[in-house]
């Protein structure tokens, strides 16, 4: 079994990198991460994974980008991988949206840029997530990852 990933999607690449390596810097070992910088392309290779048995833990996405929402994208994404958990990167003027997207996308949380320091913005709230998704997808007595 492939390690599960966690998708983050966010158009500005100065943001899309910096989330990229604070997740590399926390997770790698358990997980992949996977950059990608325009909702409909993370959406084409979420369909991709879905048909090689890949298991999605966490989609961290940003709010605002062209095309589509980060709201829009979780509720297409929620289709696909409806047990990943679903975090919105949001600036101050966009806690509406997040707030809404609470019951329209089911989403676990919602967080305010910039997250620094990670290790007490970021970290504990995407452990938690994970290790909720972890109970979810491996109950004891089931296959846990990596085995």
């Amino acid at each position: 079994m492939n390690k599960p990933f966690i998708l983050t999607v966010d158009d500005d690449p100065i943001v899309l990198k910096s989330v990229e390596r604070d997740l590399q810097n926390r997770y790698s070992q358990d997980y992949r991460v996977v950059s990608i910088n325009m909702g409909t392309a993370a959406l084409d290779y979420l369909k991709k994974k879905q048909g090689e048995e890949d298991l999605v833990a966490l989609l961290l996405v940003d709010q605002r980008m062209p095309q589509m929402t980060g709201v829009d994208f979780l509720a297409r994404a929620h289709t696909l991988f409806p047990a990943a958990r679903k975090v919105l990167l949001t600036a101050y003027a966009d806690t509406e949206a997040a707030i809404d997207a609470i019951n329209k996308v089911r989403l676990d949380y919602y967080l305010m840029k910039p997250w620094d320091p990670p290790e007490e913005h970021l970290y504990p709230i995407l452990d938690d997530l994970l290790n909720e998704w972890k109970a979810w997808m491996f109950p004891p007595g089931k296959r846990q990852m990596g085995s």
